[in-house]
């Protein structure tokens, strides 16, 4: 199906690509120097974005300034993960009701 109209940001697409830059650099993090040329833009539009981020709770700064995604995209993931495993017990349930008639 195509859309009719593109919804898309771009702000908030390269918020997204900033997310998936940061992740697996937990530990050492990554200097805004680094993320500016990992994602062409410029050092200004890399602090609006980290700011952006830190203020939802998404990233944080090191001790060394670099920056890192904080711990509630884990949080994220632990949330996900129980609902999905709930859903499988649900699952599982209603299966062996209907399964034993």
């Amino acid at each position: 199906m195509t859309r009719k109209t593109d919804y898309t940001n771009s702000a908030q697409q390269r918020l997204l690509q900033l997310v998936d830059l940061l992740a697996g650099h937990e530990l050492g993090g990554l200097a805004p120097g680094q993320i500016a040329r990992a994602m062409d833009c410029n050092a200004s539009t890399v602090t609006r974005d980290l700011d952006n981020l830190k203020s939802a709770g998404w990233a944080e700064q090191t001790k060394t300034e670099t920056w890192r995604l904080s711990p509630h995209v884990v949080q994220l993931s632990l949330r996900h993960a129980a609902a999905m495993r709930l859903a499988r017990t649900e699952f599982d349930d209603v299966t062996q009701r209907y399964g034993n008639h």
